[in-house]
């Protein structure tokens, strides 16, 4: 099946499923559907970021996560974030769910992202093995040069990413407070 032909799973900001529309759809109207982001590090607490392929539909070339799409109906999210990981990334590695957010932006050539984002974070030193119809390039980057960067350079990370980002972030200067 073909990106552009796949459904997404419309939801309301409780996250109760309302249906499915097709994905282009969906993003033309703007429409509220679930979705998943997922954050890698490795054992040096680098993360794991991949620049979207040239020939995605929206925000190609950008930098962002690890891997993020839409599960297909009746898939959980962890499943889902776990098969993308190794469709897109060629790895496999335990994820857990750290929060959800929702978001709303325009991405370019009359398309807007409105999810409902499920964000996993996991640990992994392996070597990704790209998708080159998914990811054009991938690097692991320490949290500092990350954060400097995408201050002086936002434009070349995803929208989503950006606004999950602080959460992680946020996360992990926490979990280093509480050590």
């Amino acid at each position: 099946m073909k990106d552009n032909q796949e459904n997404v799973i419309l939801v309301d900001k409780a996250d109760n499923e309302l249906g499915l529309m097709e994905k282009m759809q969906a993003h033309e109207q703007g429409v509220l559907h679930r979705a998943f982001s997922v954050f890698i590090f490795n054992s040096k607490g680098e993360m794991l970021l991949q620049q979207r392929a040239f020939g995605k539909y929206h925000s190609p070339g950008l930098w962002t996560n690890t891997c993020c799409s839409h599960p297909r109906h009746g898939e959980s999210n962890s499943d889902a974030a776990s098969r993308r990981l190794s469709e897109e990334m060629g790895m496999q590695c335990d994820i857990q769910e750290l929060f959800h957010f929702i978001y709303k932006a325009d991405v370019g050539q009359g398309l807007t992202e409105h999810e409902l984002d499920h964000v996993f974070i996991g640990t992994s030193d392996m070597t990704p093995d790209i998708n080159p119809v998914e990811v054009a390039d991938f690097r692991y980057v320490d949290m500092q040069t990350l954060r400097d960067d995408i201050v002086k350079k936002p434009g070349d990370y995803t929208v989503w990413f950006k606004i999950a980002f602080e959460e992680v972030d946020n996360y992990f200067k926490n979990k280093i407070l509480k050590q």
